[in-house]
Formats: structure tokens, sequence, C-alpha cells
């Protein structure tokens, strides 16, 4: 089985390329503000969001692409003036990447498909972990089948 179109995929891994830069920016936020029982689990996270966004940039120069640059800076969902906040946004990144990586997953197949599939997976485990519940459908709750990307 192969891609549907390399340019699906394409657009599909620059989504999420752009949603793992966000997210290591979000998660410098939430470092800042979260208590230190779950510093740890923070820096955890945005370390394999560094290294998802780092595959993710290498992938895309290999398929002949140029990978998008990350922003300055990202408008937060919400303010972020505490620990409680900052374990909220831990946990809105992580459905947020969740999403693009459905995404990812309907526009591939093979082993990055496999790769995709993982990704959203570690996004919904964290989200659980952060939010203390699950939702039905990890990457499309509130999407409504929309693509994102």
């Amino acid at each position: 089985m192969s891609d549907t179109s390399d340019t699906e995929v394409i657009r599909a891994l620059q989504a999420a390329l752009a949603a793992e830069h966000a997210a290591v920016y979000g998660y410098g936020v939430v470092g800042g503000r979260i208590g230190t029982a779950r510093r740890a689990e923070a820096r955890a996270a945005y370390d394999a969001h560094r290294a998802r966004r780092d595959a993710l940039v290498r992938e895309v120069r290999d398929r002949g692409a140029r990978p998008v640059a990350a922003a300055a800076g990202y408008a937060l969902p919400f303010p972020v003036p505490d620990a409680d906040a900052a374990v909220r946004l831990a946990a809105d990144l992580e459905d947020r990447v969740a999403g693009v990586y459905s995404d990812l997953v309907r526009a591939s197949a093979g082993e990055r498909r496999r790769e995709a599939a993982g990704a959203l997976r570690e996004a919904a485990v964290r989200a659980v972990r952060w939010r203390g519940g699950s939702v039905a459908f990890p990457g499309l709750a509130e999407r409504g089948g929309t693509p994102t990307a």
C-alpha cells in the first residue's frame, strides 16, 4: 500500500511539524509555571516533542520540501498564570498534536502511518495524564471530521 498522494502527505507532515513547533513553545510556558511535582513530566513531554519536531524536519526535507519554520511566538489558548493553568495547557497542547497526527494517519500508509498512529497514541496518553481522564476518540473529539492540514 502506498501513500495516497505525496502532496497530501507532505501537507499533513507540515501540519504535524507546525503543531510540534507550537507544542515545544507551549511546553516552555508549562515548564515555567508547573509545580515541582510535575516538572519532570513536563520536561519529558518537551523532549518528546522536540524529538518528533526534529524527525519531521528531516522527513519533510527528505521528501524534497522545505520544512515549515517555527514562529517567534504563539498565542496561548488562555492565560497561564499558575500550575493549574499549566496543567490545562499541557493537556490542550497534546489534544492539538493528536488532532494533526490523526490527519497524518489518514494521509499516510505503511511505516509512515504506523509512526503517525504512534505519535497520536503518545499525545493521547500524555493528555490523559495531564487531564486525569480520557476522551472517546483522541485526536478527533473536537474536530468534527474537519482536517487540520
